[in-house]
Formats: C-alpha cells, sequence, structure tokens
C-alpha cells in the first residue's frame, strides 16, 4: 500500500466531496449558506465595511440575536472580520474576507435576480393557486 502526504489526502477528499450527500461538509456548508440572514449579510457587506448598528438598520426585519449568531457563523467561517477599535463606546466594524468577497458576488447576483424577477413568480404562485383551486 502506498503512502500519500498529507497534501495528497486533502485533494483525494476535496474531490470525493459530494453536496448531495448529507454528511458531506459541503452540504453542510450549503445549508448555512442558504439562510436568508447569511445572504442578506453578506450583500450588505459587498458595499464594504459596516458597523452592527448600520447592518441592523440595513436588513430590515433581522432581530439582534439573529443578526448576531450570523455574524459570528460568517466570522467562524472565515468569511468575515470583525475588527474592534477601542473607543468611548467602543466601535466594532465587519467586512468581508477575501473568501467572503468571493462569495458575495453570487449572493449579491442571486438578490439582483430576485429583485428583477419577483413579479413573474408572483405571476406564477398566481395561476398556480387558480388552477389548484379548480381541480
Amino acid at each position: 500500500m502506498a503512502t500519500t502526504t498529507a497534501v495528497q489526502r486533502r485533494e483525494q477528499a476535496r474531490v470525493e466531496y459530494d453536496a448531495f450527500l448529507r454528511a458531506c461538509p459541503t452540504n453542510q456548508l450549503l445549508d448555512r449558506l442558504s439562510d436568508k440572514w447569511v445572504s442578506l449579510v453578506v450583500a450588505a457587506l459587498s458595499a464594504g465595511p459596516m458597523r452592527y448598528s448600520d447592518l441592523s438598520r440595513k436588513i430590515a426585519g433581522v432581530s439582534p440575536k439573529m443578526l448576531t449568531q450570523t455574524l459570528r457563523i460568517l466570522e467562524r467561517d472565515g468569511l468575515l472580520t470583525r475588527t474592534v477599535t477601542p473607543s468611548v463606546p467602543v466601535r466594532v466594524d465587519y467586512e468581508l474576507t477575501s473568501l467572503g468577497s468571493s462569495l458575495a458576488v453570487l449572493l449579491t447576483a442571486v438578490k439582483a435576480w430576485a429583485e428583477t424577477h419577483i413579479e413573474e413568480v408572483h405571476g406564477a404562485r398566481e395561476r398556480y393557486d387558480t388552477a389548484r383551486q379548480d381541480t
């Protein structure tokens, strides 16, 4: 049996990732990234660094608890950085990392698609609901 290096083992594991398998780490990551708060936070930060209060105002409907949880998750996953500036009061800024910025390109495109096509989706829903009532 041939010996493999750590780099070779990581490459083999990367090739074997299959997001369709529930236990796959990529499946779990996709689950996290599909959260609406994650999408909105990443899209908001794509314009540049923001403070917590700015994010809270920008993202309508997010509770303080959910915003805090989302920011912690994104920081843990390496998608954003949290910078604390000692002052009175303490200033905390959030900014996307290069990894987060690469994701922001995709999520802002999905956000733009949703904003562009919402009327078509509403029309499709109405047609579907009407057709279901007739049966």
